[in-house]
């Protein structure tokens, strides 16, 4: 049996037409971008494009686009960035309970520093409360960070209801749109975002490399020091290579995605209607209105995470528990705990499964039916 992916909220493989876009930046066009000679010309122009371009996918200013390292950088720019740069007019900021260790761990990091940080609780389908925002806002909130779509059990959470409620309060509005960009449309003026971080080995693009839409209108303190690159809000010499690929890829995604959206909505369907027909008892975990197509998070009753993924990798067949970035973890997921409180069976019988570039109908087929065959084996 060939190996089959479905851990694509994890990382996703880099796309032909991207790798093929990068290569030319490795051997022949490797100018550094703050040369004034030709070379250096060359890939300031590409790395100007590419600008240009990620701007116009999200409605934003070329200038607003920060180029980073990935999704993590952008989520610590933004949140750290704009703490110190605005902790004269307050020091308490709010997020949710089940946000990205890449935002939760910057928390931890502001509080160490004398900040106060409201962590929002969610419902069952992993939604925070608008009502519960509303109350949470005070005399000296000065940023709210919600994530977009989850990483885990892909719940989209009501973002344009969050900026606006926040526009009228005149308070920053930061979501980590890892996971949600290149599959939703994202209009950061209409939606009233002011900070979103993206990540480009999310929508097989190259890793280490991302970018933060940060509006202009808001004030960030740089966390690296150096050159002049990134209009002084990110130094160090850029990824041309990775932000060449991270355009190319960004313009695939964008091409395709009412097609992908329906392609992994029927991997979706097509999984569920096998579990139903087996007979296997199992809960789907998320939003079932508002969710990220390519995720499906589902808990199988008695079963124990780590001998159904065991069980899945010996045949080939890569899924996950969660985020990779807790990997190793015996801990269980926080999402899901967070989720659901009182009922530990079903956060430690959760796997993830995510879909994305090279699957196929025979093969999500094959995957749902070797788990259900997982799953009965075990419960015997």
């Amino acid at each position: 049996m060939n190996p089959i992916y479905v851990d694509h909220a994890a990382t996703s493989p880099t796309h032909p037409k991207v790798v093929e876009a990068m290569l030319p930046y490795f051997y022949e066009n490797f100018g550094n971008p703050s040369s004034i000679h030709q070379f250096g010309r060359k890939t300031r122009q590409a790395i100007d494009e590419a600008r240009a371009y990620l701007a116009k996918t999200i409605n934003a200013e070329e200038k607003e686009i920060i180029f980073t390292s990935g999704g993590t950088e952008a989520d610590n720019l933004a949140v750290i960035g704009f703490a110190m740069a605005n902790q004269d007019k307050g020091k308490h900021i709010i997020t949710s309970a089940i946000e990205h260790h890449a935002l939760l761990h910057t928390c931890d990091y502001l509080e160490k520093q004398g900040f106060e940080l409201t962590y929002l609780p969610v419902d069952e389908s992993g939604k925070i409360s608008i009502e519960e925002l509303k109350q949470s806002l005070r005399q000296d909130t000065i940023l709210v960070s919600i994530m977009f779509g989850n990483n885990e059990v892909g719940t989209i959470q009501p973002i344009t209801e969050i900026g606006q409620l926040l526009s009228e309060h005149g308070i920053a509005f930061h979501t980590d749109a890892v996971q949600a960009y290149g599959i939703e449309t994202i209009d950061v003026k209409e939606m009233n975002i002011d900070f979103l971080s993206v990540s480009s080995h999310k929508i097989n693009g190259p890793k280490g490399v991302g970018f933060l839409y940060a509006n202009s209108q808001r004030r960030i303190q740089p966390s690296l020091y150096g050159g002049d690159q990134e209009r002084k809000r990110r130094a160090g010499t850029e990824n041309v290579a990775g932000i060449v690929g991270m355009k190319v890829a960004a313009k695939l995604a964008f091409e395709q995605q009412i097609e992908k959206r329906a392609q992994y909505n029927s991997f979706r369907n097509q999984m569920v209607t096998i579990f139903r027909n087996s007979g296997i008892n199992f809960q789907i975990n998320g939003d079932q209105e508002t969710y990220l197509p390519h995720i499906l998070n589902v808990s199988f009753e008695g079963v124990g995470v780590e001998s159904l993924l065991v069980n899945l990798d010996l045949l080939g067949i890569a899924a996950s528990s969660g985020s990779a970035c807790t990997a190793g973890s015996l801990e269980p997921s926080h999402v899901l705990a967070n989720m659901f409180r009182n009922d530990t069976p079903r956060v430690m019988s959760a796997i993830r499964f995510s879909f994305g570039l090279g699957n196929t109908k025979e093969e999500i087929n094959l995957v749902a039916n070797e788990t259900v065959k997982i799953v009965q084996r075990i419960k015997q």
